[in-house]
């Protein structure tokens, strides 16, 4: 029996850090996947060519056209919501994602997951990771929207804490990696007993490269640390060790090391 997978992010290159290999294992089993951003990712973080440039958001919308592909998506929905931004680049847009209403900024994404009947979600953890705003209102829509829909399961895409924290301790160790980002990670993610899914994607780490090398505008930047660009400087074994598996928490279910996103509704 195939299945209806919707994974819901913030920006272009959240799928692809999160649960590319998910989605590329999906596809591949004869699953259909569909893509859904709140936003174009227009305030992210860039290299100062491409900001002066302009336009970072339509970059990131063929960006993410590229890494869908590279997944095997069906359909690829952009709900074209104002990136708050974080930190340094945060708008103070009152109308951004994350200022929204959880239940006005639902609206489109029940549409889509009752348009495609879809059995499964994916959406971030409580703290949005590593807390940015708008994987915050992630979580927070996702949870409105599913209820609404009635989606039956919603997956929360995270990283165990400390297997997080041990790399980044190894990166700062080798001057990759700023102080202040290792301090940020203290309460980052989840822990590993809240943690229901462990999902197995060693077969589809190609892909996952291939979607996150799709997304060069997030691999440069004037100053700080890219996870993206850390990532793709990994030697091929090393990548393929690291990002082997994929983590989800079920909030109906037990902690547990559960291999499929569809176990809930087959």
């Amino acid at each position: 029996m195939s299945f209806v997978l919707v994974s819901f992010h913030a920006h272009p290159d959240d799928e692809a850090l999160l649960t590319a290999g998910t989605l590329a294992r999906a596809a591949a089993e004869g699953h259909r996947v569909v893509l859904v951003t709140a936003t174009d990712g227009e305030a992210g973080l860039t290299s100062p060519d491409l900001a002066a440039a302009g336009a970072l958001g339509t970059r990131r919308r063929a960006e993410l056209a590229e890494a869908a592909a590279a997944l095997g998506v069906a359909r690829v929905v952009h709900l074209g919501l104002p990136d708050s931004g974080f930190g340094d680049s945060a708008t103070g847009d009152p109308g951004a994602f994350s200022a929204l209403d959880p239940a006005q900024a639902a609206a489109p994404l029940v549409e889509v997951l009752r348009e495609e009947g879809a059995h499964v979600l994916t959406t971030y953890d409580p703290s949005g990771g590593y807390g940015h705003p708008d994987h915050k209102q992630v979580h927070a829509v996702g949870a409105v929207a599913a209820r609404l829909a009635g989606t039956p399961s919603v997956l929360q895409a995270t990283v165990p804490r400390d297997l997080l924290v041990r790399g980044a301790r190894l990166a700062r160790a080798a001057r990759l990696l700023d102080a202040s980002t290792l301090a940020r990670l203290g309460d980052a993610y989840c822990g590993r007993d809240e943690i229901t899914h462990r999902v197995d994607v060693s077969a589809y780490t190609a892909a996952k490269r291939a979607a996150l090398q799709a997304h060069a505008s997030q691999a440069v930047a004037d100053g700080g640390t890219r996870t993206l660009r850390l990532l793709l400087g990994l030697p091929g074994w090393l990548f393929d060790r690291v990002l082997r598996y994929e983590w989800y928490v079920d909030p109906a279910g037990a902690p547990g090391r559960v291999d499929d996103v569809f176990a809930a509704v087959r």
